[in-house]
């Protein structure tokens, strides 16, 4: 709960003033191609993290508007699915080209609702658009396959088919980004997409439905349920019209989607947590390394599922790198993302401010020193970076997900050592390595047990190569072809009788 709730309408006024359309920020759900309130007329507050201002409401929708989207999606299913791909595809390149023409107006509600520096949401947006371009692309390439027989009169053909109706559940860190990651190859397959988006930024995700609507997406494929999760999900899980669910968020959250989801047997795809390793070897270059550990760590202020959690350098370069990073990070300016030169925004809520305190206190109070930051003194929702030293493996900081602008370096002597420690943990989204030896950054990356790795790049993610976990950070990939083929099934049709004379 935010404790520091000013009034609704200065923050409300200042977003629509700083949108050159500002139909672009609505109030209403999406349902079916209609702008609806919930059915009782109940709402919920949606907070700037940066000032406590309200920004506004959104209808408090629950399983009741849930069902009826499904009902809409269902039916506007086959139509859609039955479109060449040629036509889906030209309806997205314009979704692309309407993203692009409005990217300041989003990337304004993005920092808004979420607090991320304007610079990285005006980044997220490129990113983001980029996944309706490459799923544009790549809806005239589902091909198929001819397979040879083993009988002289039989002929087999596989197709790939849209799987059907799909939800997508997506979280607040990168509230556009998440979207067209999910909504894109669904669109683009011929399928349609139910969105419910994180409570604490709604607005991303209905302006994107808008500018979908005017690109000619048709009505009932993408609807946008706001709202608490727990009556909107039991739908979308139980409902056995749905026939995917893709999911980013935690591992507990996922696990509890994939039992609900169990009962009619859906298919699913999860981005969960991380615990990411970032392994700077003492042969690596110093200045390279400190820019990737920025890059991951300190990027929409640590709140990344693939954000550098553990930070493994080799006992050679220790402080050497330490005192590099100290520099660096100190001159990250911490405030309100719509100002000039800000680096860090706020926290998304409290809890988060208090995740990050606690993690902070229980590493000093087992050793650890620290080189830049600390406790924060509690100003609202900000955190100011903190570099930790002398972690060890006992502490919360290597054990869980800190999601913060938290900084701790673990000491190691042996390669084998750190590789390790690195994968000593039940999630395996993303790991980095930094060495000036391709032999030896290959010899690392092979033994990650991580579904991404960055060899000297602190970044891992792009709409051409696949994303995604192993063991408890998730399941399937989003991006590149693997991506599109989440939402396909593939149907293999045998045919016989075929050395009959004609």
């Amino acid at each position: 709960m935010n404790t520091n709730i000013k009034p609704a309408s200065v923050a409300m006024t200042s977003l629509r003033q700083r949108l050159r359309d500002p139909s672009l920020f609505i109030e209403k759900g999406c349902l079916a191609g209609s702008w609806v309130d919930a059915d009782d007329g109940s709402t919920i507050a949606v907070y700037d993290p940066a000032t406590g201002l309200e920004i506004g409401t959104v209808p408090s929708m629950g399983a009741v508007e849930a069902d009826r989207a499904v009902k809409s999606a269902d039916a506007a299913f086959r139509a859609w699915a039955s479109e060449t791909a040629l036509v889906r595809a030209r309806v997205m390149e314009k979704w692309f080209d309407l993203v692009v023409e409005n990217a300041e107006d989003l990337a304004t509600i993005i920092t808004i609702e979420q607090g991320k520096p304007i610079t990285e949401s005006r980044t997220e947006i490129s990113y983001g658009s980029g996944f309706i371009k490459w799923f544009s692309e790549e809806a005239r390439r589902t091909y198929g396959q001819v397979i040879p027989a083993n009988e002289r009169d039989r002929r087999i053909i596989a197709v790939k088919q849209p799987v059907g109706v799909s939800a997508a559940i997506t979280p607040w860190n990168f509230p556009v980004a998440m979207i067209t990651r999910k909504c894109a190859p669904a669109i683009a397959a011929g399928c349609p997409v139910i969105v419910k988006p994180s409570e604490f930024t709604p607005y991303s995700a209905l302006a994107l439905a808008l500018l979908a609507q005017r690109a000619g997406v048709p009505d009932g494929i993408i609807s946008v349920l706001t709202g608490p999760p727990e009556g909107i999900g039991r739908v979308l899980t139980g409902n056995p019209a749905v026939r995917k669910v893709s999911f980013t968020g935690s591992t507990r959250v996922g696990k509890l989607l994939m039992r609900q989801s169990s009962d009619t047997v859906k298919r699913v795809s999860f981005e969960l947590g991380g615990n990411a390793p970032f392994l700077i070897l003492d042969d690596a270059d110093i200045d390279l390394a400190v820019a990737g550990v920025i890059a991951s760590k300190f990027r929409n202020a640590g709140q990344t599922c693939v954000c550098a959690n553990r930070i493994l350098v080799q006992d050679g370069i220790y402080d050497r790198f330490a005192d590099t990073l100290a520099e660096a990070v100190s001159a990250m300016k911490v405030g309100n993302g719509l100002d000039d030169g800000v680096a860090i925004g706020p926290l998304i809520n409290a809890a988060a401010v208090q995740k990050v305190n606690r993690h902070i206190e229980d590493a000093l109070s087992e050793g650890a020193g620290t080189l830049l930051g600390g406790v924060s003194a509690g100003r609202d929702q900000f955190c100011g970076p903190t570099i930790l030293v002398g972690a060890t493996p006992s502490m919360l900081v290597a054990r869980e997900e800190t999601f913060g602008p938290v900084a701790p370096l673990f000491r190691f002597k042996e390669i084998d050592e750190a590789i390790a420690f690195a994968n000593d943990t039940p999630f395996g989204l993303a790991a980095y390595a930094f060495s000036e030896s391709m032999h030896r950054a290959l010899y690392v990356g092979e033994r990650l047990e991580f579904g991404m790795i960055g060899l000297n790049s602190g970044s891992v993610s792009s709409e051409v190569a696949p994303f995604g976990g192993m063991k408890e950070s998730g399941i399937g990939r989003e991006g590149a072809s693997q991506g599109m083929d989440e939402y396909l099934e593939l149907k293999t049709m045998h045919i016989g009788g075929m050395s009959r004379p004609v």
